[in-house]
């Protein structure tokens, strides 16, 4: 199942905070991440994620750095901020709720997570 882009355009951030939560990683790694975690039903391609990550760092969310890599290619490493874990701990409450009143419309049909 393939979620339209502007349902996924609003969970992402969420999505990648909660995964950087686990520990850092470099763009394509997140990416696998995501979809390894979603059972691939979410997915980021490079046109999605690398804006978004820039997004998150502008608004000191997560923060990036430069490593070398033992190939010597050089890659850029996220990790998540003290003040993203405060929004993402934010993020999942609302997700929460929202999961709850779906499942309420929905006939229970929707487990809360």
């Amino acid at each position: 199942m393939k979620f339209e882009s502007q349902l996924l355009k609003g969970i992402a951030p969420v999505v990648v905070l909660e995964i950087l939560a686990r520990g850092q990683m470099y763009g394509y790694e997140l990416s696998q991440a995501i979809e390894q975690r979603s059972g691939d039903i979410l997915t980021l391609g490079k046109g999605t994620l690398y804006p978004l990550l820039y997004n998150l760092e502008a608004k000191k969310l997560v923060k990036g750095r430069w490593e070398q890599a033992d190939s010597g290619r050089k890659r850029r490493y996220y990790s998540i901020t003290s003040k993203g874990k405060a929004q993402l701990a934010k993020q999942k409450e609302q997700l929460k709720g929202l999961a709850t009143g779906l499942n309420l419309v929905f006939g229970g049909a929707l487990t809360p997570a």
